[in-house]
């Protein structure tokens, strides 16, 4: 069943990625097309188009791991263990709300406690997959 494998939550981080290319493609409308906004929306959107670049770099910085040890647990596993799911989950509940808070503010202490969460959930994933193999 697909809400018991990690296709689910590996799409869930593709549409995430999806979602926040489509934002920042908006931000710099603006300035790129030159698309007539407001005055104070124009300057909104400078100055979040840079958090919103920096947040779409992460997703391709991190997550690598994360669907790395998801397709070697669907490729090596004949089921894989609910826990692994279970931090699949984890990991993507991590990934929006790092987004959210990169994006829409600047509190640095909170995004790194969300990382945290993310990097352990992953690395949880490949300590189990290690002793599974």
């Amino acid at each position: 069943m697909i809400l018991q494998s990690l296709v689910l939550p590996m799409f869930c981080h593709v549409l995430l990625s999806g979602g926040i290319y489509a934002l920042l493609t908006i931000a710099r409308a603006p300035s790129v097309w030159n698309v007539r906004v407001s005055k104070t929306l124009r300057e909104c959107l400078a100055e979040i188009e840079p958090r919103i670049s920096a947040n779409l770099s992460n997703q391709f910085e991190w997550p690598v791991f994360f669907h790395v040890v998801c397709l070697l647990l669907i490729l090596t596993q004949d089921t894989v263990e609910r826990i692994q799911v279970v931090l699949a989950w984890t990991f993507i509940a991590g990934r929006i709300c790092h987004s959210a808070l990169q994006i829409l503010t600047p509190n640095i202490r909170a995004r790194g406690l969300v990382f945290t969460i993310n990097f352990l959930a992953v690395i949880a994933m490949w300590i189990r997959l290690m002793f599974e193999i």
